[in-house]
């Protein structure tokens, strides 16, 4: 089958007739328009926030808080304006990535460089339904019900399945909004309550936190960068976010006719209810990662007590809730990470789901016009990805490290990800529509960062491990 190149034809995926909308025009009008950021704050506040999290804190301290807010804060910036493009443009993520130069066989080199870090990224994923799977059975060890890890995660993995199986967009964010709510009260109430105890935090503690240290940054190298490429927005995230917002419909209401004298002013009013969304990803991912950190930092560190196993990994962890609370808060604790862990295994799923067939598209194996067979690939895919991650936790049975080895790939693709947006946005996005020059400076200071981050991951951390 001969399939055209991949910038002469439209995407019906992207772009669907008749969806045009007016911009809304008031803050309360831009909030019915809100939703991808509560499916990708459903990946986000998960495996990285209650496992990475709390145990860089227990690990270092309160010597790495900066870090973990730097994590918070910088990568939602490449978040925003990758979506600007893509958006803006009609490109679905690989079909971006696939116009920057250097192109092996006709597809550009990170969209193969992504296909041989699929392994190591599903590895995040079974770690992830490890995780939830664990919690399941500590949660069922509570009631006397005695379940065995691995068979609760299997519960899980065949649970994802038959969820996602639809691909239903709509479904998933309503089942991602009390989740998001219930996790983030819960972490919030636990922190604030630590305060009433023997573990609770000083000025002093705060502002040592608040200073870069990087002796104490090296100490937890590893822990360190699998946490920033696991916490906040994660390449993942990042990713899925501009899929969401084209299935949430944003590239459709914009309209595609440039030539329309009222097209600048209605895309510009259409990326203001992105950036809304954005910002709302930003206010739940902060107010719910920090209490990890100031809980790991503030009772496990004191305790001496750093989550480094598997079965007992979950058990060390609940400390944050039963030191601070009271033995009962043991319940909410086991309840609130299994919601964490198990919308994480939701969200993730469900988004890479959505990037599969444009690795096909992309490859040119398939046609970009055939939207039935681009869903029926979803679907597919969503039940057959939950099982490969199951399959990779009966191998490797300790979901900590599992999640780190996600973490650490996320850090590597980071800087391509802010990379790619600068060249996007000087080489084939309309002037019109270009962000202003701070917002440009300011993804270059995050480009440069992620690069040197990406840097230490390879020189210190994997190559380290390789030749040990």
């Amino acid at each position: 089958m001969s399939v055209s190149a991949p910038d002469s034809e439209p995407d019906p995926y992207t772009v669907r007739r008749g969806e045009a909308h007016p911009p809304p025009q008031t803050f309360r009008a831009r909030l019915r328009y809100l939703g991808p950021s509560l499916i990708v704050t459903g990946a986000v506040i998960g495996s990285g926030e209650l496992v990475l999290t709390t145990s860089l804190g227990a690990a270092a301290g309160w010597g790495l808080l900066w870090w973990l807010l730097l994590s918070c804060w910088c990568k939602s910036l490449v978040q925003a304006e990758l979506a600007r493009y893509t958006i803006v443009t009609g490109d679905t993520y690989l079909r971006a990535v696939n116009r920057l130069p250097g192109r092996i066989w006709h597809v550009s080199w990170p969209i193969w460089l992504g296909l041989v870090a699929y392994l190591p990224g599903t590895m995040g994923l079974g770690g992830i339904i490890g995780g939830a799977g664990q919690s399941l059975s500590f949660l069922a060890a509570l009631g006397d019900i005695e379940i065995d890890g691995v068979v609760c995660t299997g519960i899980i993995a065949a649970a994802t399945t038959l969820i996602l199986g639809s691909g239903s967009y709509r479904w998933l964010e309503r089942v991602m909004l009390p989740l998001v709510l219930a996790f983030t009260a819960a972490t919030l109430i636990c922190s604030i309550a630590m305060q009433f105890t023997e573990f609770r935090a000083t000025g002093a503690d705060i502002l040592g936190g608040m200073k870069p240290d990087f002796a104490v940054f090296i100490a937890f190298a590893a822990l360190a960068l699998a946490a920033y490429g696991y916490t906040g927005t994660t390449s993942g995230d990042i990713t899925a976010y501009t899929y969401w917002s084209i299935e949430k419909g944003y590239p459709s209401f914009i309209r595609s006719n440039r030539e329309d004298p009222n097209w600048e002013q209605r895309t510009r009013s259409w990326m203001k209810v992105v950036h809304t969304d954005v910002w709302l990803a930003i206010i739940i991912v902060t107010c719910a990662t920090v209490p990890y950190y100031v809980l790991g930092a503030g009772v496990l560190n004191k305790m001496g007590v750093v989550p480094q196993g598997n079965e007992e990994t979950i058990s060390a962890l609940s400390n944050i809730f039963t030191q601070t609370l009271g033995a009962w808060a043991v319940w909410i604790f086991s309840f609130g990470a299994f919601l964490i862990l198990f919308s994480t295994v939701l969200s993730g799923v469900g988004a890479a789901g959505r990037v599969i067939p444009d690795y096909f598209i992309e490859m040119r194996v398939m046609q970009r016009s055939n939207l039935a067979l681009r869903r029926k690939i979803i679907r597919w895919y969503l039940t057959i990805l939950p099982i490969v991650a199951f399959l990779i936790y009966l191998f490797i049975p300790n979901f900590v490290v599992l999640i780190m080895i996600g973490g650490l790939t996320s850090a590597i693709f980071l800087p391509i990800q802010s990379g790619a947006t600068l060249y996007l946005h000087a080489k084939h996005l309309d002037p019109r529509i270009r962000p202003r020059a701070l917002t440009r400076y300011a993804l270059w200071a995050v480009f440069l960062f992620e690069l040197a981050m990406a840097g230490f991951v390879l020189r210190y951390v994997v190559l380290a491990n390789l030749f040990a």
